[in-house]
């Protein structure tokens, strides 16, 4: 099994290489040669995030943004219903970050519903914090009825279920899976160039 190796790579140059394919003269693939970068794709989801959000589409948001778990089922549901990549469904939902998909993604198969709930690294609160909490109103995750619940939580098993059947496929013909699998995510990525 090869190493995947996530390279980050700075705004400027991010907007700079889309800022050159916008002028017309260099494709995706020359302009990957030409930057060092390993997959045309890179730019084509730093074109389409531009095309969608502008220059901010490229930056990556340099506050902590918190988002449901609800949002975050949302998002994995969609994923999973409409076979759209990370890139895809980033853009979908407005994120200008589509790795987190992948980490949210992650967190649901290793631990459920609840993972998604725990935040990164353990927030500050003042005893004046504290207090406000207290009295706040209840969420509106607490104030799920019953039905939406189990419609939650009926997604969340479908989901799961998705996932194991997905996994034993792969354990029992892993070359077969995987072929099966590129060729449904190119039949995909033709669809959307259309």
């Amino acid at each position: 099994m090869g190493c995947f190796i996530m390279v980050k790579y700075a705004d400027d140059f991010k907007a700079m290489v889309v800022q050159e394919y916008l002028r017309g003269t260099l494709g995706y693939k020359v302009l990957a040669e030409k930057h060092g970068i390993k997959s045309k794709n890179q730019i084509i989801d730093w074109v389409n995030a531009y095309k969608k959000f502008g220059i901010e589409g490229l930056f990556r948001k340099r506050r902590h943004e918190v988002y449901s778990v609800q949002f975050k089922l949302d998002v994995l549901s969609f994923m999973k219903r409409t076979g759209a990549s990370q890139a895809e469904t980033a853009l979908h939902f407005g994120l200008t970050n589509p790795s987190m998909i992948s980490d949210w993604k992650k967190k649901f198969l290793e631990g459920g519903a609840e993972a998604l709930d725990n935040p990164k690294g353990r927030p500050v609160m003042s005893d004046k914090a504290k207090n406000v909490k207290k009295n706040q109103k209840p969420t509106q995750q607490d104030e799920m009825t019953r039905e939406q619940k189990l419609e939650q939580e009926n997604e969340l098993l479908r989901l799961e279920v998705e996932y194991l059947k997905k996994l034993r496929a792969f354990q029992m013909d892993p070359d077969g899976y995987l072929e099966k699998h590129k060729q449904r995510y190119h039949s995909n990525s033709k669809k959307n160039s259309d």
